[in-house]
């Protein structure tokens, strides 16, 4: 937001009912859920991680325009990767998605949960998901902090997150708030 855009009405920002509640409204087949292996990635993954991101975000139909604003915020670096907890979903030898953490005592924010488009649905997204839990509360965190796009935040919560907040994030004149959950672990 400029501080030339008009403040979103607040109301604009209030939660809303996801558009599925309860099951996840997907048929994870036990194949799918197995074939997923949750892998720790490396620097040198840095650029596919990227790849992952931009691809996902994309799928949500966002400008061109847009996607090259969150470019910044979508691109992963060998730093990131190698100071952070970074972990990737690989499905027949090949990356589908990852998440990256950051712990800060008993906190911990989820700063990426990206899945490739065509694995939406077969249960990457929640093999990622659980495993990022388990590697916070594994660096003594006790909560999960997530800063949704509005797109995915059915998904955190029926994954339990619930959400607190929000923040305003109107691009190009449209408003839009990003939900904030979080999750006890």
């Amino acid at each position: 937001m400029t501080p030339t855009d008009p403040a979103p009405d607040p109301a604009d920002c209030e939660p809303r009912t996801p558009a599925v509640s309860g099951a996840d409204g997907f048929h994870h087949s036990a194949l799918d859920r197995a074939a997923v292996k949750i892998v720790r990635a490396g620097p040198t993954d840095a650029a596919e991680l990227t790849a992952i991101a931009f691809r996902a975000k994309a799928h949500w139909g966002y400008p061109e325009s847009w996607l090259r604003r969150w470019e910044k915020a979508l691109t992963v670096s060998p730093d990131h990767v190698r100071d952070h907890p970074t972990f990737a979903a690989v499905r027949d030898s090949r990356m589908v998605g990852f998440f990256s953490l950051l712990i800060r005592g008993r906190e911990a924010s989820l700063e990426h949960l990206w899945v490739l488009p065509p694995e939406i649905g077969r249960g990457v997204g929640s093999a990622l998901f659980a495993a990022a839990e388990d590697i916070a509360r594994s660096g003594g965190a006790t909560c999960l902090k997530i800063e949704s796009d509005p797109n995915t935040e059915a998904f955190y919560v029926r994954m339990g997150a619930v959400r607190h907040a929000s923040v305003p994030a109107a691009m190009d004149g449209n408003e839009r708030c990003l939900p904030l959950l979080e999750k006890r672990l």
